[in-house]
């Protein structure tokens, strides 16, 4: 269940209402799980221009698998679109649908990276993801699919203030 374009139903198992109709303007639960979770695309209305889009996302929260207490991330995720765009509502939903999913804070970066990368296909994906320390350890995961298409502006993730990092 990872991705639809609107109005489109795959038989991916997703409700009869939600396949007729996408989590944009409608009461839309927050998923059970990542795997629940249904990401939106929308068509992109400048296909043929390479352009970069960022998402920010400063609260991002998981726990860890093994003690069971929450982590806390910073998220960058810039792409290039093709032919969709994910939808922004859908992202929030899905990438809050982590809060009480157990996972390491790579499985999660590299996780939320190629769902996006499965439901809107982009031209280039990359995610920086800041994790915040643990034990005085921040660890920080960054995942990219390639080098970004010639020419293209693409701003650095930076790296975002918090105590413990100069």
């Amino acid at each position: 269940m990872s991705a639809r374009p609107f109005g489109e139903d795959e038989g991916d198992g997703v409700s009869e209402q939600h396949a007729k109709e996408p989590q944009l303007g409608r009461p839309a639960a927050l998923p059970a799980s990542p795997e629940a979770a249904v990401i939106d695309t929308v068509p992109n209305p400048h296909p043929e221009a390479a352009y970069v889009v960022r998402f920010t996302c400063p609260e991002f929260t998981s726990l860890c698998p093994i003690t069971g207490q929450p982590d806390f991330a910073h998220l960058v995720i810039d792409y290039v679109p093709d032919r969709h765009l994910v939808e922004s509502k859908a992202l929030k939903l899905f990438l809050a649908s982590f809060r009480n999913h157990g996972a390491f804070h790579e499985d999660c970066t590299v996780a939320i990276a190629k769902r996006l990368i499965d439901a809107a296909e982009p031209q280039w994906l990359r995610i920086a993801g800041y994790w915040y320390p643990r034990g005085g350890i921040p660890i920080d995961v960054f995942f990219q699919t390639s080098a970004p298409p010639a020419g293209l502006f693409v701003p650095e993730p930076g790296v975002p203030a918090y105590r413990g990092r100069g």
